[in-house]
């Protein structure tokens, strides 16, 4: 595409037709993070600049931009972040992209947290942690929390390290490698509140997905076994290995997953309480199950 003489408003609209005439889904939204990402400078800052003329020496670094979106590439990797509960996270595909629902995921654990904890300083353990969304976004909303995340790849708790130290909790969160509750066990770590979202996503449904998630995300990260369900059980089965049950557990699950996932914690252990929380599309998303602290 050329940009001569253009100005970024110009730009901008020829972007978004390109790309919206290949089928890129909100191909809009896509090309303005990508002329943030480009010009360095925030939504509000891009408004202002459209009826200036597009910067020359940027047409070729633009021109690849566009054409990595075209391709399907997720534009979270191309401009190497994605928002989760109000703070930007570095993202590559060495990691999930964080996904709006689950943040009220987040939103569930606060509350209840700070309901069942109205006085204490509960440990949270995230397992699989990917990017670090959850466990840092809890320990910046909530500076009384102990928090310790896990995660089979290396590569992914160094991200999680990167995005902990960006907005200041580095200090606060341990990172354990190792394989679902694992390194919990080995180290007698007791955890009061234990969330995941692990991989959810039935093997078989691989050729459905979406392009850009179908060949950029980490399949590790989205396959869950030929119902989706096997990294729950797994986790599940873990639990008595524990030194103590949790009071809370918190997971996101897939599309009629819920129930599932619920009977395992039910026939797992005894909980005052099993209750789902649903996504914006009114899908049973997350499985939220409590139990007395003194039980």
């Amino acid at each position: 595409m050329s940009t001569a003489a253009k100005s970024l408003r110009e730009a901008f609209v020829e972007a978004s037709s390109f790309l919206g005439k290949l089928g890129v889904a909100e191909a809009a939204s896509c090309v303005e993070l990508l002329l943030q990402h480009l010009l360095s400078c925030s939504r509000t800052e891009l408004l202002f600049r459209f009826p200036e003329q597009f910067p020359v020496e940027l047409a070729e670094t633009w021109r690849q931009l566009v054409e990595r979106k075209a391709a399907g590439e997720p534009v979270q990797y191309i401009i190497g972040e994605q928002d989760f509960f109000g703070l930007p996270f570095v993202v590559s595909p060495a990691v999930l992209i964080p996904r709006p629902e689950t943040e009220l995921l987040v939103e569930a654990l606060l509350h209840e947290g700070s309901r069942l904890f109205p006085q204490g300083a509960p440990l949270l353990a995230d397992v699989g942690t990917g990017s670090g969304a959850i466990p840092v976004t809890v320990a910046h909303a909530r500076p009384a929390w102990r928090v310790a995340a896990s995660d089979i790849s290396a590569a992914a708790l160094e991200m999680a390290r990167v995005n902990a130290q960006r907005h200041g909790v580095a200090a606060r969160v341990e990172w354990l490698e190792g394989d679902l509750l694992e390194p919990f066990i080995a180290r007698r770590i007791a955890p009061d509140i234990l969330v995941s979202n692990p991989p959810y996503i039935p093997d078989g449904d691989l050729p459905a997905l979406q392009p850009e998630v179908r060949l950029f995300e980490p399949h590790t990260a989205l396959f869950g076994g030929v119902e989706g369900l096997d990294l729950y059980r797994r986790m599940i089965s873990q639990l008595p290995q524990l030194p103590r049950i949790p009071t809370m557990v918190g997971f996101e699950v897939g599309i009629r997953q819920a129930e599932a996932v619920a009977a395992m914690l039910r026939a797992a252990a005894d909980w005052d309480e099993i209750r789902f929380v649903q996504d914006l599309q009114g899908i049973d998303r997350h499985v939220i199950a409590i139990r007395s602290r003194d039980s």
